[in-house]
């Protein structure tokens, strides 16, 4: 269902992760008995958070998590995978030429080398750097409205506790903690979202009270309609 007939594209990656993959220690070779449901599929639900037709950059994108299996999931995307290390930029661009995924990109280089260029729709990262690092470096990305997406795991209510002052000081607002996938995987998938609401610094105090506890996708938020994702 999270796939649908882009599953053999899937699997493909998959096989390439088990393989190439552990070789070049992208991942670690225990992890290839569980890639699905800790890795491709953990990611892959973030989907639902993402608006139709979106330009989404991975932050350190290392061997494509979340990137290409959002862009294995929704082909509406286009998917822009941002590592620093050449080793594992070269290893990206040779499985997405493999795959055929002409909607994704490698660019090899920092976020924050790429603030001036770039000015996009989503932003996601998973288990890259603490929360208020991230948002530093992510929200320059970003339009105005643009979202912040970041895969946490058990400490992400802790880390927005901590650093909800670093996400005004960034121009990011609305921050919450979301599950993504409910009834396809389990545990859900908890996800740090923000939304990009200025293009110049803020209050370090006003992210800080707009942290919330977590919801379900499509739940609306308290006083507020739920918007159309």
């Amino acid at each position: 269902a999270v796939f649908g007939d882009r599953l053999p594209l899937a699997q493909a990656y998959a096989a390439a992760l088990a393989d190439t993959g552990v070789t070049h220690g992208l991942i670690g070779p225990r992890e290839t008995a569980r890639l699905w449901e800790r890795h491709l599929l953990n990611c892959a639900v973030v989907q639902e958070l993402v608006p139709p037709g979106a330009v989404v950059v991975d932050v350190g994108a290392g061997a494509g998590l979340p990137g290409i299996p959002l862009a294995v999931a929704r082909p509406d995307l286009t998917v822009v995978l941002v590592e620093p290390l050449l080793r594992r930029t070269r290893w990206l661009e040779t499985v997405v030429a493999e795959l055929g995924l002409t909607t994704v990109q490698v660019r090899r280089a920092r976020a924050e080398e790429l603030a001036r260029e770039l000015s996009v729709d989503v932003v996601t990262s998973r288990a890259v750097a603490p929360l208020g690092k991230l948002a530093r470096w992510c929200a320059p990305l970003l339009r105005t409205d643009g979202v912040f997406l970041a895969m946490k795991g058990d400490s992400a209510a802790q880390e927005m506790a901590r650093d909800g002052g670093d996400f005004a000081a960034a121009g990011l607002g609305a921050v919450e903690l979301v599950r993504a996938g409910v009834g396809l995987v389990e545990p859900p998938t908890f996800v740090v979202q923000a939304i990009r609401t200025a293009d110049h610094p803020t209050d370090r105090s006003e992210a800080a009270r707009s942290v919330r506890q977590p919801r379900q996708p499509g739940q609306p938020r308290p006083g507020r309609r739920s918007r159309r994702r």
